[in-house]
């Protein structure tokens, strides 16, 4: 498939703080592609430099084959963005901010459309001031997708909003997708992206230090699978750290949770069997994206901190 999205080598700092460095990647038309990462990783500033907001210091960046920043008025007729830090004057009203909106573009799609599958059909006439956080939060996403744009950014839509809200809003995403726009999906909540993203790039420290679909990131896990069950009275769980597939043992809050590869579950119970333990809630889950974004977040830490001062290489995903 055609790459709607292509960033080779990005560098981008503010004096001296480096926050995206070397960083690689491709968006294919038609997927939903998450980035994330934690607090400062590069998210925001790399997609502010693939929207044209920011000039990068080093490296390329190609949306829908144009430079974003000679892109111009061709390049936003086809790009949608809903950013983490906007704003609107305090009295315009949901159905003046989308007139307004509207009338950057040669062509628009159905404006009340919109607004009904984004919520807002009763709010047309309220002032943004009088939003809650939620409303205005979709607000932006419908102001985004008002020119039925071919690639969409959507930084942080879940910040603000209730559970019941956040899942509606991932059958939006999805109904987004299904009709032909390309989305790229900036969050913090990874079962959102696990949920949502065809693909995801996890950013640490400025680079991009795994990129695959969520449940193939979750494979790479040594320790893809978790047991846990009650703590029994007088149980010593230490001889579970020396069993076949076994990679980690903790006791804590009285449960003790074990975490190792495929054959976790039946070793798990076999080994409690033999000491006549009957573990009270016992439960196997699979690891989740969340463990993925821990384990490599750890990681990258943990190198940078033993790493040398002189500049390092490594391999991008």
């Amino acid at each position: 498939m055609p790459s709607v999205l292509t960033i080779d080598s990005l560098r981008k700092t503010y004096g001296d703080t480096v926050a995206v460095d070397d960083l690689f990647l491709t968006v294919q038309a038609g997927e939903v592609f998450g980035l994330i990462g934690p607090n400062g990783a590069g998210k925001t500033t790399t997609v502010e430099c693939a929207l044209g907001l920011r000039r990068p210091d080093a490296g390329t960046v190609r949306v829908l084959g144009m430079d974003p920043q000679a892109g111009g008025a061709e390049l936003y007729r086809r790009v949608g963005a809903q950013l983490q830090d906007a704003a609107l004057p305090d009295r315009l009203t949901v159905r003046e901010a989308l007139d307004l909106f509207a009338s950057f573009y040669p062509a628009t799609t159905d404006r009340d459309a919109l607004l009904a599958r984004w919520g807002l059909a009763d709010k047309r006439d309220t002032a943004f001031e009088a939003l809650s956080g939620g409303q205005k939060q979709r607000l932006f996403v419908a102001l985004a997708l008002v020119h039925d744009p071919e690639l969409v950014v959507l930084d942080e839509i879940s910040t603000g909003l209730d559970p019941e809200a956040r899942r509606a809003t991932r059958t939006l995403i999805r109904n987004i997708q299904e009709q032909g726009t390309t989305v790229v999906l900036v969050t913090h909540f990874m079962d959102e992206a696990e949920a949502l993203c065809d693909r995801v790039a996890l950013l640490n420290q400025g680079r991009c230090v795994a990129l695959d679909a969520p449940s193939a990131l979750v494979d790479r896990l040594d320790t893809s699978y978790r047991v846990q069950f009650a703590l029994p009275s007088s149980f010593d769980p230490a001889p579970l750290r020396a069993l076949d597939g076994v990679h980690a043992v903790e006791a804590f809050d009285g449960t003790v949770a074990v975490r190792g590869g495929d054959d976790l579950l039946t070793t798990v119970v076999r080994h409690l069997s033999e000491r006549e333990v009957t573990p009270r809630d016992l439960h196997a889950e699979r690891a989740t994206l969340e463990d993925v974004f821990l384990a490599l977040t750890d990681e990258t830490a943990s190198a940078r901190a033993s790493a040398p001062s002189s500049p390092e290489t490594i391999s991008h995903a």
